[in-house]
């Protein structure tokens, strides 16, 4: 891996603890995120205009995609709820890779190689601590950031079958954010049937700057894969796990307890490890 890739992926994983952390410390979140996607909205319209439309093939994986997008994000939403970035983060992020592998080796009979079974146990591990014992993750919240790993997995799946139907992964990234621009406040709208949105406001401030976070994010991740492994550049993205706790001890104030550091580093370390096994 060269240092301008490595360089890439650390980037996009400070943005996307980064805009997790904004999130965490929005007043309403359910507003927050969807004030994001009129930030995402707009940083992509550019490129649809600019590159030529996805083909037919891929538009039934952009479809669902978007969709499972708009209800991951309602999903961690709700987590920042109920848990703190230093609990929910890990779960969600951990997870992720933990139920790709794993549903490879269930679904498709591909085999786990020996790293990638010791990184599924040290994540099982993470999340096991996270969930039991004292100032372990409350229960809705666990259940919300499994949850939402579970949507995150699918979309990453459809994304997948959907790029390399696209013809241009560029264009097929753009029009997954124009769908999801206009899923997101119509979930919104689903669910509160109204919306004040006043741009001067602070959280609405840090809103816009948090969905160009995660289109920088993404944008990092992608321009990474067109030079590097995917597989060593998805490791090393994970690292955005310790990000997020070392930003939610010094921004938002959370506790950062020997045990919370071993979670992180656990769970960082099998996301690591199923990532090089790849």
């Amino acid at each position: 891996m060269t240092a301008t890739v490595a360089a890439l992926a650390l980037f996009a994983a400070v943005l996307h603890a980064t805009w997790n952390a904004a999130l965490r410390s929005g007043a309403d979140r359910l507003q927050f995120v969807t004030v994001m996607s009129f930030a995402t909205t707009v940083a992509a319209l550019p490129f649809a205009a600019a590159l030529p439309l996805p083909a037919p093939a891929s538009w039934p994986f952009l479809g669902v995609s978007a969709v499972l997008q708009t209800v991951y994000i309602i999903f961690l939403a709700a987590a920042y709820r109920h848990g703190e970035l230093g609990q929910v983060y890990p779960v969600v992020r951990g997870s992720v890779p933990l139920l790709v592998t794993t549903g490879g080796f269930l679904l498709a009979g591909q085999r786990l190689p020996g790293l990638a079974l010791f990184g599924v146990g040290l994540i099982s591990f993470g999340i096991i601590s996270l969930a039991i014992g004292r100032g372990r993750l409350p229960g809705r919240s666990l259940g919300f950031a499994l949850a939402t790993a579970s949507f995150v997995a699918s979309y990453v799946i459809a994304d997948a079958l959907g790029v390399r139907r696209a013809g241009n992964p560029l264009s097929y990234t753009a029009w997954i954010w124009l769908a999801y621009g206009v899923l997101m406040p119509l979930a919104y709208w689903l669910l509160r049937r109204d919306f004040a949105f006043d741009l001067k406001a602070r959280d609405s401030l840090k809103a816009l700057a948090g969905g160009l976070l995660s289109f920088g994010s993404y944008g990092a991740v992608v321009l990474a894969f067109s030079l590097g492994d995917v597989g060593a550049i998805t490791a090393l993205r994970e690292t955005s796990i310790v990000f997020a706790a070392i930003i939610g001890r010094v921004f938002l104030g959370e506790a950062l307890t020997p045990r919370r550091v071993l979670v992180c580093l656990a769970v960082t370390a099998g996301a690591v490890c199923i990532g090089l096994a790849r």
